[in-house]
């Protein structure tokens, strides 16, 4: 019979999502706009019906339905700028004690209220805000978009800006049945059963020894980098067995409170994840809230923050009020920069992708100590040798040796014992132990990676990452519109989407390449204007009218040469960062993600070039090509190539990665917190000014949230890039710069909390998203480990004089034969490494002007120059010497054992640490059998108690199970 149900259709009449729904089957259920009647099946009583089931069924059926809104059915629809959703801004109550952690009680609607987390019934959590502004002229397309959100189930609530009343700010708060339903879409996982941990069985003689290391560490003082347990909340996810959720298996998941079952970030995601599969307009690709962002619809969108970060009372007495002031006293205060971080937290808060990142970046921190403690050995056993060693004795007392000039013309003679501080300041960093330290960083770079695969794996494990796969991205924007016309079926999917044609990647992917040349050609002309200044500015600093800067032309002239590079560094970095954009978007990357790989590798390539192109031209051109006195190479044929000072050029290496790398590391540390402090402070003066100090702390929480600098467009690039290329920095030339590790080091303990302070407090609060990995990072960090290894052997072999003192030491030395190659073995080392030079032959433009008569009294008839060479009487006048080529033999014999010992040494480890751990895996296996087990139990509960129901009722049915 056709019965109309009064109650039901007064419910349907208030459902947007069922507004234009047609379904097929008439004779079975019929749902109609505009007489909202139900049609059941005769023989079926009105009693049967259960209306809930309905609804249900409805809201399921009308899942896969898009819904648009023409003028008809925006009769029953609120519209975009309907009064019963705009709210005009009234000031909001944020008190510090306004959002607690834990608030039970018939007081939580009203302390909701006030708290600006809330809508005004101080009941609906809001999960998303939607900034807008009311001229803005896509005002159809939000209207469309917000009445899809509500088709959706999403609960949405409209407030006008305090400071503009042009901007309306759009909250959104998901109910319990939205959650629920595309959290099992989304396959998030959620606590089940609380986790039985099992103790190995031990031996009573391992648990005497256990017993009395535990009585030993209980008289020495607590760990004092662990982080006071009573501060932190009981993070039950981390303590549960979870399992992807189920509406249908509902019953088995530990629900307490359905308000507080999926927390804040999980909320924002779901939300987020409706958000891009909402239409705004008729078309196959009018889809989603990125699209809207991009074309300006909307001006920001973003989850709000848990409240305020500071409170008057102490965590100590009172707790924290929220997350995100426990985050703050618990990870982004300078008071806690000795202790760990809670990546538990981060991660709940801010998502699993940034909270890998701290992860990596905790992981890096921590085995830098190891390589920072090495290289500050090396540098202190220098430091204490260095009134021990031979070269640096013989360089200090050679006052009767007279060095050619290192300039034409204005550059002077001198004598070698003018170097003397300079040979010591050598040997600081070129001793004996660089060799080992070389080979340490070398392997040290392959453990680190490899214990952070380990690393990485548990912290999958822990935070539910070990099964979960990315699902299929959508097709980015641009590419869309620049090959709709060409379709062809996606294979996941089978679905037809837009399709490029070989040709035209290929030749897209050449154009780009020929981008990236240029730009390094680019680099190469910086570096040349350098050394051309370089060769330049020894002359005039060797003329200048001050003494201290006319006896140190040189180190003037590094000094300045370093800071004008760095100055060139960071604004071609401005110019890469363009480029690498326009030629990724001009590569038209299918998926965002191929996009950022694209881009990350470029912004890479780019920067790491422009950093070290420098430190390269130091380590291995600097003083190799620059001939001899009497026929010295020149550029263009007029400037002379630049030497190296006397006692070597390492000292020039070791200036260039020290100045760099302060100066790096400081100006990214401005850039990063300097830079959104002061935009965060003009904002808030300029609202002191408007509406005065006691009104601006009174403002919601998505006011001042929207005041906030939002994070990065390229998200975590900027941070892992700085990490990346100081890694560079720590490994590629750590052989010329044992101290690197330690500056590395001491820069990470304040990026860390930089870091944190800047995500707690100056930025809105990124969406939660999630990652198994640090990504395309990771392949960049092995190709620089590799990279390591070829560049420190030619450190060792090149550019310092640990070979040449070796072969003296067995080939010409006192030990020569004896197979020794002590500090007694190096005397006269240095009268050996310098070839002898007619004055007389000088070229007349390279002429010095001064004729060293203030040496002896007389005009100097020979002078001394680093080299090996004949004298100028020999057959074959500056010919090279047999020490030459034993000395070039030696160096490339070391290049080749070095790379190849090290390399074995890399793939042994590497094959020797498992990535995951045993112990791991053992889990992992348990607990998978334990979760089948689990659920089997349960479900087999659930009937039985089922069962036990029918049977009590007086119902019976064969074949039951079990």
């Amino acid at each position: 019979t056709e019965s109309p149900l009064a109650g039901f259709s007064t419910a349907l009449s208030q459902t947007p999502s069922i507004s234009s729904l047609s379904l097929e089957g008439r004779e079975d259920l019929q749902v109609n706009q505009l007489e909202t009647q139900i049609w059941i099946k005769p023989g079926i009583q009105k009693t049967d019906v259960d209306f809930s089931e309905i609804l249900n069924a409805i809201h399921e059926i009308a899942k896969d339905v898009n819904i648009f809104f023409d003028e008809l059915e925006g009769v029953n629809s609120p519209s975009k700028d309907d009064d019963s959703l705009l709210h005009h801004g009234n000031l909001t109550s944020t008190s510090d004690d306004a959002s607690r952690l834990e608030v039970v009680g018939e007081e939580v609607p009203d302390k909701n209220k006030a708290n600006g987390l809330y809508f005004r019934d101080g009941k609906c959590r809001i999960d998303y805000i939607l900034v807008y502004r009311k001229s803005n002229p896509q005002a159809e397309k939000r209207e469309v978009f917000e009445r899809n959100i509500r088709a959706e189930g999403l609960q949405m609530e409209k407030e006008s800006s305090l400071t503009n009343s042009d901007i309306i700010f759009v909250k959104l708060h998901a109910p319990w049945e939205v959650l629920g339903k595309y959290a099992e879409l989304m396959n998030v996982r959620m606590p089940f059963r609380r986790k039985i941990y099992y103790l190995h069985r031990r031996y009573k003689f391992m648990n005497r020894i256990e017993k009395q290391i535990s009585r030993f560490r209980g008289w020495l003082p607590r760990k004092p980098m662990k982080l006071d347990k009573e501060t932190l909340p009981d993070l039950e996810e981390n303590d549960c067995y979870t399992a992807p959720f189920s509406q249908q298996r509902i019953h088995h998941f530990i629900i307490h409170n359905k308000d507080t079952f999926f927390n804040n970030a999980t909320r924002s995601r779901i939300v987020h994840h409706i958000l891009q599969r909402v239409k705004y307009e008729e078309g196959k690709n009018k889809i989603g809230l990125n699209r809207l962002l991009s074309n300006g619809s909307y001006e920001a969108a973003f989850p709000l923050h848990e409240g305020s970060y500071r409170s008057k009372n102490s965590i100590r007495t009172h707790g924290a009020e929220n997350h995100r002031h426990l985050l703050y006293e618990c990870w982004a205060s300078w008071g806690v920069w000795y202790k760990y971080q809670p990546l538990d937290l981060v991660r709940r808060y801010f998502g699993e992708k940034i909270g890998l990142y701290f992860a990596w970046l905790g992981w890096y921190t921590g085995m830098l100590f190891p390589a920072a403690f090495i290289g500050l050995f090396v540098f202190l056993y220098g430091v204490t040798t260095l009134n021990h060693c031979q070269v640096s004795k013989e360089v200090c007392q050679a006052t009767d040796i007279i060095m050619c000039p290192i300039c034409d013309k204005y550059c002077p003679f001198m004598r070698l014992s003018d170097s003397c501080v300079y040979a010591k300041v050598t040997h600081l960093f070129d001793n004996g132990a660089t060799v080992f330290f070389a080979v340490f960083m070398a392997v040290w770079a392959t453990v680190f990676l490899e214990f952070w695969k380990r690393r990485r794996a548990v912290i999958a494990y822990d935070w539910d990452l070990i099964d979960w796969e990315e699902e299929e991205e959508e097709i980015r924007p641009q590419f869309e519109a620049k090959y709709s016309k060409k379709e062809r079926m996606n294979p996941i999917s089978g679905k037809p989407e837009p399709y490029q044609a070989f040709a035209d990647k290929c030749s897209r992917l050449i154009v780009s390449a020929s981008g990236i040349f240029f730009m390094i050609c680019v680099v190469i002309a910086a570096v040349f204007g350098i050394v051309i200044y370089r060769v330049v500015t020894v002359s005039t600093f060797a003329a200048f009218k001050w003494a201290l800067i006319r006896n140190n032309s040189q180190v003037a002239t590094t000094g300045t040469a370093v800071c004008i590079n760095f100055c060139i560094i960071m604004l071609l970095n401005v110019l890469y960062e363009k480029v690498a954009l326009f030629l990724t978007n001009l590569e038209q990357p299918r998926t965002e993600s191929e996009w950022e790989n694209s881009f990350t590798l470029k912004m890479f390539l780019f920067q790491f070039v422009n950093l070290n192109s420098s430190t390269f031209y130091i380590a291995f051109f600097l003083g190799r090509f620059t001939g001899h006195p009497g026929a010295y190479l020149r550029l263009i044929n007029r400037w002379r190539l630049e030497e190296c000072h006397p006692s070597g050029c390492l000292i020039d290496l070791c200036m260039q990665m020290g100045i760099i790398m302060v100066l790096k590391q400081t100006w990214n540390n401005f850039m990063e917190l300097g830079y959104p402090l002061i935009q965060n402070w003009w904002t808030r003066r300029k609202l002191r000014q408007e509406y005065g100090t006691q009104r601006k702390t009174n403002f919601p929480q998505w006011e001042k949230d929207y005041n906030l600098q939002p994070m990065n467009a390229y998200g975590l690039f900027d941070e892992y890039l700085e990490m990346i290329l100081q890694f560079g920095f720590t490994t590629i030339f750590v052989a010329a710069f044992p101290l690197a590790p330690l500056l590395a080091l001491l820069n990470n303990i304040i990026e860390i909390r930089l870091d944190a302070y800047k995500f707690v407090t100056q930025w809105r609060r990124p969406l939660a998203s999630r990652a198994k990995d640090i990504g395309i990072w990771y392949g960049i960090l092995e190709g620089i480990g590799i990279l390591s290894v070829i560049t420190n052997a030619f450190v060792i072999a090149v550019t310092s004089d640990f070979i040449p003192r070796l072969v003296y030491a067995y080939k010409y030395g006192p030990c020569a034969g004896q197979g020794e190659a002590g500090q007694k073995c190096m005397v006269g080392y240095v009268n050996a490494s310098l070839s002898v030079f007619l004055v007389s032959d000088f070229e007349n433009r390279s002429e010095p002007t001064s004729n060293g008569s203030e040496f002896s009294g007389s005009p100097l008839k020979y002078c001394r120059y680093r080299d090996y060479r004949d004298p100028p009487h020999a057959p074959v006048p500056y010919g090279y010497t047999l020490q030459f080529w034993h000395v070039l033999a030696a160096r490339l014999a070391f290049i080749i054992v070095f790379e190849h010992l090290v390399f074995c040494i890399k793939h042994l480890i590497s094959y020797l640490i498992p990535d995951l751990p045993k112990d791991l895996r053992d889990r992992m296996r348990r607990e998978k059998y334990l979760i089948q087990e689990m659920m089997y139990e349960a479900e087999l509960e659930r009937l039985q108690k089922e069962r036990k129901e029918r049977k009590k009722n007086g119902k019976s049915y064969h074949n039951e199970w079990p």
